[in-house]
């Protein structure tokens, strides 16, 4: 029986353009490689959306209010989620949700002995498709969901309109989504985030490659293939590929892959939006925005939004 993670690889690369989907960069190198990623200058969205949160994280525990399940979409070491437990009043559950099952677990056991007080709740699960909420201990008065880094850049709006309205069930009467949106800027400073000059960010794209490799019958060269990445301008989205340095063929399993030279597999989008924009397009999924932050240089946002009754 193929894997998930087989089934997805042979399928994007049976298609026209190329593609692996995003969710697939995730096991434990490129995670660690991710977090290298947050710490390098060139890249801006984690340390300012930090900044914020450090600013505004006052207004942010009152939006949320006290008794709740907090749920976090792709939790990975969980950084940013402890301003919030150590402001939140009587935080009932804590729920990360990862598809990376090892690094999750490692960060929810980091959670779960740093704040006792709070029932941790792992969930290994894709967030983009269903997923049932555990259940706990003590019965919260509402439930928060919790999106940081501008993950939900990651899929094109009508995709992301979706799986806002898939979240807005989970938050329920009473309840919120606390997001995080990366918004339009230069273009240098784009460009310079998602292709940094240390080659971090090449190598958490290219570890698909090795991952392949590591879990799958193939003869594929990682070598053969560069990072690619631009700032589509008209769309408003950074996107990311893997080139073929050459004209080459690659088995997978059973089945053969023909590369012209600079033939691109798509693997990332990060959508970049205005306030009113993203507000615009939760309102059709059913979540209205009731309050925004963001730093001086209207580089980030973190956004309240609340279910329409």
């Amino acid at each position: 029986m193929p894997t998930l993670f087989e089934t997805d690889v042979l399928q994007g690369l049976r298609s026209q353009p190329k593609k692996i989907e995003c969710k697939h960069f995730y096991d434990q190198r490129s995670s660690q490689l991710f977090d290298q990623i947050c710490t390098l200058p060139e890249y801006y969205p984690t340390r300012t959306e930090q900044a914020i949160m450090d600013r505004y994280i006052d207004e942010m525990v009152r939006q949320i209010g006290a008794g709740v399940m907090l749920v976090e979409y792709g939790s990975g070491s969980s950084i940013k989620t402890r301003r919030l437990l150590d402001r939140l009043e009587d935080p009932i559950a804590y729920v990360p949700v990862d598809i990376s099952r090892d690094h999750l677990m490692k960060s929810a056991q980091r959670i779960a002995a740093d704040y006792p007080h709070i029932e941790v709740l792992p969930v290994c699960a894709d967030f983009t498709a269903e997923f049932e909420l555990p259940v706990s201990t003590r019965p919260p008065t509402h439930s928060a969901v919790y999106f940081p880094g501008s993950t939900i850049g990651n899929f094109v709006p009508e995709t992301a309109q979706e799986m806002l309205a898939r979240i807005a069930p989970l938050c329920g009467r009473g309840g919120g989504l606390l997001i995080g949106i990366d918004l339009q800027k230069d273009i240098d400073v784009l460009e310079r985030a998602y292709d940094d000059s240390a080659g971090v960010t090449a190598q958490f794209n290219l570890n698909l490659l090795n991952r392949i490799v590591s879990e799958l019958d193939t003869d594929l060269t990682p070598a053969d293939f560069r990072h690619h990445s631009y700032y589509n301008s008209q769309r408003h989205r950074i996107e990311i590929y893997i080139r073929s340095a050459k004209r080459q063929q690659v088995r997978i399993g059973d089945e053969v892959f023909v590369f012209a030279e600079d033939e691109l597999i798509h693997t990332e989008y990060s959508h970049k939006y205005t306030i009113k924009g993203f507000a615009e397009m939760a309102k059709q999924a059913g979540l209205q925005l009731r309050k925004s932050w963001t730093d001086d240089r209207k580089y980030f946002a973190v956004l309240h939004l609340i279910t329409i009754d």
